[in-house]
C-alpha cells in the first residue's frame, strides 16, 4: 500500500474539520434536539452532521472506498478528486473506511470531555490508518501501518507501568444486562489492587490514552467497529497490544477491546475472560 502517510496527514485534516464543526454547535447546543437510538444510547444533528461533512471529504482522498459509519449517511462507494485535481490512488480493493463523526455522544450533550472524531481506512482485517481527534483538548492522535504512533508531530509510546501501578481504564458500554456481572466482577478484581480506575465516556479516546501512556490499559465490550478501529492501530504502533476478550489478535470483525502496555496484557486478559 503506498501513500499512507499522506492519506492520514489529509484524514487529520478532515477530522480536524468536523472537530471544528461540532466544537461551534456545542456552544449552542440544546439537549431538546437530542434523539434516542436505543436505552441510554443517544444522537443528535451533531452526529449526523459531522458524519456528512466527513463522508464528503474522504470520498475525494481515495477512490472507490466504501464505507462503515455510525450512524449510515454513507449510502454508496465514492470517487473523487483533491482540490488540486489529482488522486490518491493506492491499491484500493476492498478498502473501507470506518467512521464514528462524534464518539462519546452521551458526554458532548453533557459537556464533559472528551468526546472525539474516530476515523480509519481497512482493507480486509488490517488496519491502513487511525486518526483520532480530541475535539476538547485540539489533540490529534494518528498513525498508519508501519509508520508509528503520534499525536500533534509528537510519537507517542506506552507506558511502563505494573498491574499495581497501572490506571485502568473500565468503561461501562450501554448493554447494562449483559455487562453488569462482568463489570462488577472486574471491580471487585483490581479496585485497591491497582494504581487506580477510570471511566471515560469515549473507546477512542481511551484508546489513544493507551498510546500516549496516560492509560496503561483498556477493556470493552459491546462497541462498533467505529468505537475502536482507529484507536486501536494508534496503540499498536505505539507499542501496546490489542485483543478481543477472547485474546485473538483478529479483533476487527469483533464487539470487545482489550487493550494494553504490553506489560499487564495477560493478567487484564485473564481477568475478563474469567469475569464472562
Amino acid at each position: 500500500m503506498q501513500n499512507l502517510e499522506q492519506i492520514t496527514r489529509l484524514v487529520c485534516q478532515v477530522a480536524r474539520e468536523a472537530g471544528s464543526y461540532i466544537r461551534k454547535e456545542r456552544a449552542g447546543f440544546s439537549v431538546e434536539k437530542v434523539e434516542r437510538k436505543h436505552a441510554h444510547d443517544y444522537v443528535s444533528y451533531v452526529d449526523k452532521g459531522s458524519e456528512q461533512l466527513i463522508v464528503s471529504r474522504l470520498r475525494v482522498i481515495v477512490p472507490e472506498t466504501g464505507f462503515i459509519t455510525e450512524e449510515g449517511t454513507a449510502k454508496s462507494e465514492g470517487r473523487g478528486q483533491q482540490d488540486d485535481g489529482s488522486t490518491v490512488s493506492p491499491q484500493t480493493a476492498h478498502l473501507v473506511w470506518v467512521v464514528d463523526p462524534l464518539d462519546g455522544t452521551t458526554n458532548f450533550i453533557h459537556g464533559f470531555a472528551p468526546y472525539a472524531v474516530s476515523i480509519a481506512l481497512i482493507q480486509g482485517n488490517d488496519i491502513l490508518v487511525g486518526v483520532v481527534y480530541d475535539i476538547c483538548a485540539d489533540e490529534c492522535f494518528y498513525a498508519w501501518k508501519g509508520g508509528k504512533a503520534w499525536m500533534n508531530d509528537e510519537p507517542l509510546k506506552v507506558g511502563t507501568s505494573g498491574i499495581n501501578d497501572a490506571l485502568l481504564c473500565l468503561q461501562l458500554p450501554y448493554n447494562s444486562d449483559a455487562y453488569k456481572p462482568v463489570i462488577i466482577a472486574l471491580m471487585q478484581r483490581f479496585y485497591g489492587n491497582v494504581g487506580s480506575i477510570r471511566m471515560i465516556g469515549s473507546a477512542a479516546m481511551a484508546l489513544c490514552y493507551v498510546a500516549a501512556g496516560r492509560l496503561d490499559a483498556y477493556a470493552e465490550r459491546y462497541i462498533g467497529q467505529w468505537d475502536y478501529m482507529a484507536g486501536a492501530l494508534i496503540v499498536q504502533e505505539a507499542g501496546g497490544i490489542v485483543t478481543d476478550y477472547q485474546g485473538s489478535s483478529d479483533f476487527t470483525r469483533g464487539d470487545s477491546v482489550v487493550a494494553t502496555n504490553g506489560l499487564i496484557h495477560n493478567v487484564l486478559l485473564d481477568a475478563v475472560q474469567q469475569a464472562q
